[in-house]
């Protein structure tokens, strides 16, 4: 697989990705729906994709800011901030916001919005 993918390439594969059975290299969000296996480095219990809680997104006009502490994803060590231009999120499968880290914490790789959030 190669990485890393820009953000809108990763938005178009995603469509592909949801398609496949969840058997495929894609691994459980955990609340009934499969990160792409595009966004995937790993799997459930030890991979780069987890749920963020919606206290560390917020909207601003040129797109999503997120802020992550220690605890908020398990990859994160240390306070992680990104700016997630609008166009460049996939929509989450279950109403919740997710990122995927790779290759290290301070890289987004795919970030999750729930739907109407924009």
């Amino acid at each position: 697989m190669l990485r890393p993918r820009p953000l809108p390439t990763v938005a178009a594969i995603f469509v592909g990705g949801a398609l496949c059975s969840p058997g495929v290299s894609a691994h459980d969000a955990g609340t009934g729906w499969y990160y792409p296996p595009s966004c995937c480095d790993g799997d459930g219990a030890i991979g780069d994709c987890q749920m963020i809680p919606a206290n560390s997104v917020t909207e601003a006009p040129d797109g999503f800011s997120v802020v992550l502490f220690p605890g908020d994803h398990h990859l994160v060590t240390r306070k992680q901030s990104f700016r997630i231009p609008y166009g460049n999120e996939i929509r989450s499968g279950d109403g919740n916001y997710h990122i995927c880290l790779y290759p290290t914490q301070a890289t987004v790789f795919c970030f999750f919005a729930p739907p109407g959030s924009v």
